[in-house]
């Protein structure tokens, strides 16, 4: 919607409207993704990161965490399967969108979509599974302070970190921040050393969730 609406903005020929959309004011493909990349970058942070507080901090809201030591299924195997699963939709919805986005330029008279938009789009599904990856410390806070709160907060504090560390400079170095940049920049402004490195944060994640869920007690 949001793809769009820009969209809609940069045809109107507004020229504050087109001021205000810097790179991505151009009523084409390249225009149309690199407003996707932009909107996922921040909004996919924040909507990915707070799902996944919820998907962890659950059972220590509503109180029914007691529950699952009468399960014969470990804990640690429960939070695994909470990491799947999240993993699972959001590649779900890195698809969906891409989808999406083709619906949008073609209803916005961009024409049919070339070899390099087909390429683009692959760019803006990746850049939401890796968006989604780079969210999984927020299972690990929302474990250990037990409060999905909490876990929404390190989802707003992951969004400042990835935003400062562009600003300061570090570019394709700031983790939270290289799959956008990637992305934005058509494949061309990380490196593939850099883009691996995102890869580290859900390994390492997980294995402290999964490994925290493993050691859970009922008094603390």
């Amino acid at each position: 919607m949001l793809s769009g609406a820009m969209l809609l903005a940069v045809t109107s020929g507004q020229p504050d409207l087109v001021a205000k959309l810097g790179p991505g004011a151009t009523a084409d493909w390249a225009g149309l993704l690199f407003s996707a990349a932009q909107i996922t970058g921040a909004g996919g942070l924040l909507g990915y990161g707070i799902v996944l507080a919820w998907i962890f901090g659950r059972e220590f809201s509503d109180a029914t965490v007691s529950a699952l030591f009468a399960l014969p299924v470990g804990r640690g195997s429960i939070a695994a399967a909470k990491i799947a699963v999240f993993a699972l939709w959001s590649v779900g919805t890195a698809l969906a969108l891409a989808g999406a986005l083709v619906v949008v330029g073609l209803v916005g008279g961009l024409g049919a979509p070339t070899s390099e938009v087909w390429a683009g789009l692959a760019r803006q599904t990746a850049l939401g599974v890796l968006t989604s990856a780079i969210v999984t410390p927020v299972a690990w806070v929302t474990t250990v302070t037990r409060s999905t709160l909490v876990g929404v907060a390190a989802t707003i504090a992951i969004v400042i970190v990835a935003q400062v560390g562009v600003l300061v400079g570090a570019g394709g170095w700031m983790p939270f921040a290289a799959p956008t940049l990637w992305a934005m920049s058509g494949g061309s402004g990380v490196s593939p050393l850099q883009l691996a490195l995102v890869g580290v944060i859900p390994l390492v994640s997980t294995a402290l969730t999964v490994a925290t869920w493993r050691r859970l007690q009922l008094d603390r």
